[in-house]
């Protein structure tokens, strides 16, 4: 049976408001719940960025969901912060927590004042971050002095079930790295033949564990609301991926995605009234092996999305990847 989570969007909504709505999720019948975990909105129009980790604690309080955040340990968090944090997290809900580490982007990593690295050094560090994690995790006292130093770190509230990290991966390549350490792969939707081959070069890489993919759509009661909503909200994802990584203000993005047309952003995702286009898709996702599909509703209104698909795409698509 697939697992059909709900994503909570901080960059589009204040952190109350989204603890409202993964609690209304979990009601309305979802099986999970994940977040981002940004400094920074894509864009102005979003205009929000509350604090991952302070949310996921009153979430996991407020819901028996597992649930877990794509974060980028490195350089906004140090690696022994980290640690400390999922260790944390783990204690306290044990077998509900789960964290996806990537190589981050220039827009939430910026803030420290520190160069940006090209990606070849940045997936280097998240190597060398993941390893200290590890071992931190693991009661081991670590001092490294690499990529990131680390002066006789130890954690000391463990939790007994050490928290499952998955990576973060857009790529076949990167998907083919993060296999040697990752405890399962998280992506976003991509064309159907491209997230095939992202999920064999993972798995003929040795990569073991779930494969999660996120999956952006927008839903309103017309096409062409959906669209409008798409196009207001989420219109960064006409940007390419590694250049997405390097552009560091919401207003970069805005002015990269200022002439683009509803049109133009309804091609990057399924943005449509007819739940039955969206359970299309996602059944389609599903049956490629997918263990997780996380749901992203790109608007502001999470509710009457989540009470419209809970109905008319949940039941099926939980029994798509039978």
């Amino acid at each position: 049976m697939t697992i059909v989570g709900f994503h909570a969007s901080h960059e589009q909504l204040p952190p109350s408001r989204l603890l409202d709505a993964v609690k209304r999720a979990e009601a309305a019948g979802f099986d999970a719940a994940m977040c981002s975990d940004h400094f920074e909105p894509w864009s102005v129009r979003q205009g929000h960025s509350g604090y991952a980790w302070s949310w996921l604690g009153a979430a996991l309080e407020a819901t028996s969901l597992p649930l877990g955040v794509v974060t980028a340990p490195g350089q906004r968090y140090h690696a022994a912060i980290a640690a400390q944090k999922l260790a944390t997290l783990a204690e306290m809900y044990p077998n509900r927590f789960w964290a996806a580490l990537g190589s981050g982007e220039a827009i939430n990593e910026h803030v420290t004042g520190t160069a940006w690295p090209a990606k070849e050094e940045r997936d280097a560090r998240l190597t060398e971050v993941v390893d200290v994690i590890r071992r931190l995790l693991a009661g081991e006292e670590v001092s490294v002095d690499g990529r990131i130093r680390v002066d006789r770190a130890r954690v000391w509230s463990l939790p007994d079930v050490t928290p499952p990290l998955l990576a973060a991966a857009v790529s076949t390549e990167t998907a083919r790295d993060v296999a040697a350490w990752a405890d399962g792969v998280i992506t976003v939707d991509q064309p159907r033949d491209a997230l095939r081959e992202f999920i064999d070069v993972y798995r003929d890489a040795g990569g073991e564990g779930p494969i999660a993919v996120q999956v952006h759509l927008s839903w309103a009661r017309t096409d062409d609301e959906a669209i409008a909503i798409a196009h207001d909200q989420w219109r960064q994802s006409l940007v390419p991926a590694h250049l997405a990584w390097e552009l560091d203000r919401p207003e970069d993005f805005d002015a990269r995605t200022a002439d683009a047309s509803p049109e133009q952003v309804a091609t990057t995702l399924i943005a449509s009234a007819d739940t039955g286009r969206h359970l299309d898709h996602l059944t389609g996702i599903a049956e490629l092996g997918v263990d997780r599909i996380f749901l992203h509703h790109v608007g502001t209104e999470q509710h009457g999305f989540i009470d419209e698909f809970a109905e008319h795409v949940l039941p099926d698509l939980k029994e798509a990847g039978r």
